[in-house]
């Protein structure tokens, strides 16, 4: 039996490690809501069963199930794959499972943090987000993980990335987006996450992928590949509202120092080309709000950096374009120990988010 905690993980001696150190497991959703996923879900949840199958070969992965889907998700899921009935709202699992923190004796806990669907009644992207709020603890019950209650500060876990060492990397346009936490300075925010992720410096991105409906997650467009480098999404195209925007972070990270006083090195990763989506994808899609979900030709934020590290593999996006080849040639080269599996995930990214979206690992 789990029990909630009152103090804070960096005064209890637990830290965030890095999505590159060992991993126990990994949590995915079964993706089934009808005004994210077209066509019933029916191509989401085989792309969602390949990436689980991919995780699955070198750590353990539980997949979560609605009771309705319960039977499918079991009958999809290779039997290595542990399956459990979970109530959620949707299937982003990096935003409402718990962020899990670990000690030197590898005891683990779990964070659970307020969500409320990318900006509440500001700004969210559905209501309501009730279920997707319960998971982190349900999980860190499942897990018979120890819990910390925070869920009066509102963060997903896509809005963080960190390097285990004492850094986290965050966007400007997300943390400090009027739907998360109005009430709270830059300042309060940094000793929030110094707090419960044990770091000392926190790196403001100043913005993300265009079009990213999470307010610009930083996990779209950086992300550390190991202490001191770092990946960033990124176009040559002047003329698309992207290179600004990738620039702007490029020249913020050439600036700043890390928690241990490194200059950051900067791993350029191409970006496909503008990846919109059609009428036929659209008309798959319930309205959401009595509102069409998306829009035919509307742009999706499409990024190689969404790529989930696992412990032997790099589960990457593809998305039929030349530069999948290179994207993947550039991260076999950053990670030679860990095979390179690259999935087709445009019928993830038509759901608002990717591979990293959707999976959320649990250290040790």
């Amino acid at each position: 039996m789990r029990q909630i905690k009152n103090g804070t993980p960096a005064g209890d001696g637990f830290r965030m490690p890095g999505e590159f150190e060992h991993h126990r497991g990994c949590i995915m959703i079964f993706p089934e809501r009808p005004d994210s996923w077209q066509y019933g879900g029916y191509a989401a949840r085989k792309a969602f069963a390949q990436v689980a199958e991919a995780i699955s070969r070198s750590e353990k992965v539980t997949v979560c199930a609605s009771g309705a889907q319960y039977d499918n998700a079991r009958a999809m899921l290779p039997e290595q794959i542990r399956v459990v009935e979970m109530s959620s709202n949707d299937a982003w699992a990096r935003d409402y499972a718990p962020t899990f923190v670990i000690n030197e004796k590898g005891e683990i806990r779990g964070i659970d943090w307020g969500f409320n669907a990318w900006g509440g009644l500001y700004d969210g992207l559905y209501f309501p987000w009730d279920q997707d709020n319960r998971m982190a603890r349900k999980l860190c019950d499942l897990l018979e993980t120890d819990v910390y209650d925070k869920r009066e500060f509102i963060l997903e876990g896509g809005s963080i990335h960190v390097d285990g060492e004492g850094t986290c990397l965050v966007t400007e346009t997300c943390l400090l987006s009027p739907g998360r936490n109005p009430g709270l300075s830059r300042e309060d925010i940094e000793e929030i996450l110094r707090k419960y992720l044990n770091v000392s410096t926190v790196l403001w991105l100043p913005c993300g992928i265009y079009k990213d409906e999470t307010n610009e997650h930083v996990d779209n467009i950086c992300a550390f590949v190991k202490p001191g480098e770092v990946v960033l999404a990124w176009t040559e195209d002047q003329d698309d509202v992207q290179y600004g925007m990738s620039r702007a972070c490029l020249e913020y990270l050439e600036r700043v120092t890390d928690a241990k006083g490194r200059r950051l090195k900067v791993h350029k990763l191409p970006l496909p080309k503008p990846v919109v989506i059609t009428g036929e994808e659209c008309a798959g899609l319930d309205n959401c709000w009595d509102e069409p979900t998306r829009t035919p030709g509307e742009r999706l934020a499409a990024s190689y950096v969404n790529f989930y590290i696992a412990n032997k593999a790099i589960v990457m996006p593809g998305f039929g374009d030349p530069a999948d080849a290179r994207a993947k040639e550039i991260l076999q080269g950053l990670f030679p120990g860990r095979e390179v599996i690259q999935i087709y995930a445009r019928d993830i990214l038509i759901g608002g988010g990717n591979i990293h979206c959707i999976t959320q690992q649990i250290p040790g």
